[in-house]
C-alpha cells in the first residue's frame, strides 16, 4: 500500500498550517473562542439573502463584485477602483502576501500576532523576521526602522487586543516609503477613543490614509462587527496600483470568489448603519463590564480595543482554567505560545454569556 506522503510535493511536507479556533457542535455550548459577533447580522442582510435565493443562483456571480465595491467605496468616500473584494479577509491577505511580499528581503511582523501570517509565508516561501512586542505587549514602530520587504500587523493586534495610534502608523509609513505596509483592521470597529493604555488621538481606522500613502493597504472583514463569519466577505482598500495587483492575483486563482448571496447581504449590511452601530456599541459596553468584573477577581486584562480580552491571573494555571471552562461547556482560546502561555483569550459575548463565564470563574477560584 502506498504511503500518503508519496504523492506530496516537497513544499507540503514543510507546511505547518494555521489552526483555527475550535468550532464545536452543539447549541448548549457558550462559544467565546473565535471572536465572532454575539449578535446576528442586520435584518436587512437576512432579508436580502431570502430575496435572492431564487433561480439566479444557477448563474455565476459578478466576478468583480461591482455593486458591492461601489457601496463600500461610497461608505468610505473613495473610488471603487480603490477597493478589492475577497472571500473573507483571509483570502484578501493571502492574495496580498502573494502580490506584494514575495521579495528578496524578509518581511516584518510581530512575534505575537495573527498566526496565519507565518503560514502564508511558508506557503508562498516568503522570508520573514519577527519583531518582538515590548514588555507591555505593544507594537513599537521604532523597531520597524530596518530593511524589509514589507510590513504587516493587525490593528488592534491579535491576540493581545492592544491598538496602535494613527500617529504611530503615520510614522511607520513615512519611515518605510518603499515597502508595502498592510494594516489588518479586522477589529477596528470595536476601538474607541476612551480605550485605556493608548494615545487618545487614537486607535482608529487609517483607511483614509490610503489617499495619501500609496504604499498603504488596509484590510477589513465583515466576519466580526457585521456578523458575517459564516458568509466570508472581506475587502482591501489602497492605491489603484495595489488593487490592480490584487486583481491580477485573484483572477489567476479564482475569478468568482464571492457568491451572489454574500454580495447582496453585504450590500444590505452597509445600508443599515443604525443596526451596525448598535451591535458594536453593545459589545463595547459588555467589554467594559467584563473587564471590570475580571479585575475585581484579580485578573490582569490587557487593554483591549477589540471584541476580545487577553487575561492572566498570577495564581491560576491558564491551561487548567481553559480545561475547567471547557468541562462546563464554555469554550475560550488558549495559546501555548511563549510569553502568553499563561494567558487565555475571551471573546466578548452577550451579557448573559459573560455572566455564565464569570460564574464559572468563581467556581474555579472557590475550588
Amino acid at each position: 500500500m502506498t504511503d500518503k506522503n508519496t504523492f506530496w510535493s516537497p513544499l507540503v511536507h514543510q507546511l505547518e498550517p494555521y489552526v483555527p479556533g475550535e468550532q464545536p457542535v452543539g447549541d448548549e455550548l457558550i462559544k467565546l473562542n473565535t471572536n465572532e459577533s454575539p449578535y446576528p447580522p442586520s435584518p436587512k442582510a437576512l432579508a436580502a439573502i431570502s430575496a435572492h435565493a431564487i433561480d439566479n443562483l444557477r448563474l455565476y456571480p459578478d466576478p468583480e463584485s461591482t455593486e458591492l465595491r461601489e457601496v463600500i467605496a461610497d461608505y468610505h468616500r473613495l473610488s471603487s477602483e480603490q477597493v478589492f473584494i475577497g472571500n473573507g479577509s483571509d483570502e484578501v491577505l493571502a492574495h496580498a502576501f502573494n502580490a506584494f511580499f514575495r521579495q528578496p528581503k524578509a518581511i516584518l511582523f510581530p512575534d505575537l500576532t495573527y498566526s496565519f501570517y507565518p503560514a502564508y509565508c511558508q506557503l508562498y516561501q516568503i522570508d520573514y523576521n519577527l519583531v518582538a512586542l515590548n514588555d507591555r505587549f505593544e507594537i513599537d514602530v521604532a523597531d520597524y526602522r530596518q530593511d524589509n520587504g514589507g510590513i504587516i500587523f493587525p490593528n488592534p493586534n491579535a491576540p493581545t487586543g492592544i491598538g496602535l495610534s494613527r500617529s504611530a502608523i503615520i510614522s511607520l509609513l513615512e519611515a518605510n516609503p518603499r515597502s508595502v505596509v498592510i494594516i489588518d483592521e479586522a477589529y477596528i470597529d470595536y476601538a474607541q477613543p476612551s480605550d485605556a493604555g493608548v494615545d487618545l488621538q487614537s486607535v482608529a481606522s487609517v483607511l483614509d490614509l490610503t489617499q495619501q500613502y500609496n504604499n498603504l493597504l488596509v484590510v477589513h472583514t465583515l466576519s466580526k462587527s457585521r456578523a458575517f463569519a459564516g458568509l466570508r466577505v472581506g475587502y482591501a482598500v489602497g492605491h489603484v496600483d495595489l488593487i490592480e495587483a490584487l486583481q491580477r492575483v485573484k483572477n489567476s486563482f479564482n475569478s468568482y470568489p464571492i457568491d451572489r448571496l454574500a454580495q447582496q447581504a453585504a450590500i444590505a449590511s452597509f445600508g443599515d448603519e443604525d443596526y451596525f452601530q448598535l451591535s458594536v456599541d453593545k459589545v463595547i459596553a459588555s467589554r467594559t463590564r467584563l473587564v471590570s468584573a475580571l479585575e475585581q477577581l484579580q485578573f490582569t486584562c490587557l487593554p483591549s480595543a477589540a471584541n476580545f480580552i487577553l487575561i492572566h491571573h498570577a495564581s491560576i494555571d491558564a491551561p487548567a482554567l481553559a480545561s475547567f471552562l471547557r468541562d462546563r461547556k464554555i469554550i475560550v482560546r488558549y495559546f501555548s505560545t511563549p510569553r502568553i502561555d499563561q494567558y487565555i483569550r475571551i471573546t466578548v459575548g452577550t451579557d448573559q454569556q459573560n455572566q455564565f463565564f464569570l460564574e464559572a470563574i468563581d467556581q474555579f477560584l472557590a475550588a
